[in-house]
């Protein structure tokens, strides 16, 4: 292994020519694209097909241990595949004969015998669990080798049959695509796709891989255009958005007060989403489009330019909290009844207007009544007041018999 600057030196290859690409340290071999090369694998050696050539990969996409390539194949190996391939059709016959005698509920896919010969894989689809332990034996006394029955997914039955998909071209999952990425039915309405099972899945009946390749690209789109339904402002004057073309990015608006055949179409660029969508009935909508300046080029051109824009909604002045009118027709009864002044006309009383002996009172307090037998400006005699005693009024005694 070849490690300069924190690079290594590998080759990729592929078995049987599909499914995901693996590194392999070159080991000072030149191998190129479709060479046959024999690799060192956890199982023994294997016969594999050269991707890509030498090249260099730093070590974090390396995975530990990496095996060697251990040569390119010669004459001898391409006789020794072939006569594993014709074994391989045997193996095929021979285990669909034995399964229907046991009368077991699976499918086989595909025979694989490593290169060595000494082992023989049986890869099968079911619906769950299966008993295949008689079926086993069976097969280790017809080839007197180890046998290994192992269950995949529909997916992988696709991958490894291989086929044509519904555009014309050969299976993702067999010609290039490495790894199966989650696939979900939010992907094919964020596309504007049918959400009709029968049209959105693959030949293995699930939900066609291919549509998480164009999924980042649609996100972006939508949130740069207005929704269907939004009410928008136009060069035309306001309306509602009734079709939406992401790839085009064009929109279909339906102008208010025109009719409803008023239809008009635009570009994303040249409408703009009123915020807080459909003003209440007497409200005028906010605008937010602004002519652009004619550049000088375009002008000498004549050119169509887009002299509409969006614009940021300006920032509204929200109104003072005036006091409630009850609050203040109250405030100036209070001020009536007490007697109150303004305050430019009150003024403290003078220490020369004070009777000798009588203690400051505060501002706005009323002097005490005269005591028995004063009168007042009409000459009727005043009434006295008494003082109450602290605790308010006594209580009311029980009459006496």
């Amino acid at each position: 292994m070849t490690e300069e600057n924190n690079v290594t030196e590998v080759i990729s290859v592929k078995f049987k020519g599909r499914g995901k690409a693996y590194y392999f340290d070159a080991n000072g071999i030149s191998a190129r694209p479709g060479d046959d090369v024999i690799v060192e694998t956890s199982k023994g050696l294997e016969y594999a097909t050269c991707a890509a050539g030498n090249h260099f990969v730093s070590n974090e996409k390396v995975v530990p241990p990496i095996r060697p390539v251990v040569r390119l194949a010669s004459e001898n190996d391409r006789r020794i595949q072939e006569i594993n391939h014709r074994r391989e059709n045997e193996a095929m016959g021979i285990c669909r004969e034995k399964i229907a005698q046991h009368g077991l509920d699976m499918k086989l896919v595909d025979v694989e015998i490593s290169f060595e010969g000494n082992k023989i894989t049986f890869y099968f689809t079911s619906d769950g669990r299966v008993d295949f332990r008689e079926l086993v034996k069976d097969l280790a006394g017809v080839f007197r080798s180890r046998i290994e029955l192992r269950q995949i997914g529909v997916r992988d039955e696709a991958k490894i049959l291989g086929g044509l998909g519904m555009c014309g071209r050969p299976f993702c999952c067999s010609s290039f695509l490495g790894d199966f990425q989650p696939v979900s039915t939010k992907m094919a309405k964020t596309q504007s796709l049918s959400l009709n099972p029968t049209k959105i899945s693959g030949v293995c009946g699930r939900l066609m891989c291919c549509l998480r390749y164009e999924e980042e690209a649609y996100e972006s789109l939508v949130k740069a255009s207005p929704k269907n339904g939004a009410y928008v402002e136009t060069p035309a004057g306001f309306g509602t958005v009734t079709q939406l073309n992401l790839l085009r990015g064009t929109v279909k608006v339906k102008l208010d007060g025109e009719g409803d055949d008023a239809i008009k179409a635009y570009s994303v660029g040249e409408i703009a989403a009123v915020p807080g969508g459909r003003p209440k009935n007497g409200e005028q909508p906010q605008r937010t489009l602004k002519a652009r300046p004619v550049p000088a080029e375009s002008a000498a051109r004549s050119e169509p330019e887009d002299y509409f824009a969006p614009l940021e909604p300006e920032p509204r002045e929200e109104p003072q909290a005036e006091q409630p009118q009850h609050r203040e027709n109250a405030r100036r009864k209070s001020a009536y009844r007490k007697g109150a002044k303004p305050a430019e006309q009150r003024r403290a009383p003078e220490k020369a207007d004070r009777r000798e002996g009588e203690k400051p009172r505060r501002q706005n307090q009323k002097p005490r009544q005269a005591q028995e037998g004063a009168k007042d400006a009409q000459g009727q005699p005043r009434r006295a007041y008494r003082r109450r005693p602290r605790g308010g009024r006594p209580p009311k005694q029980p009459p006496q018999q």
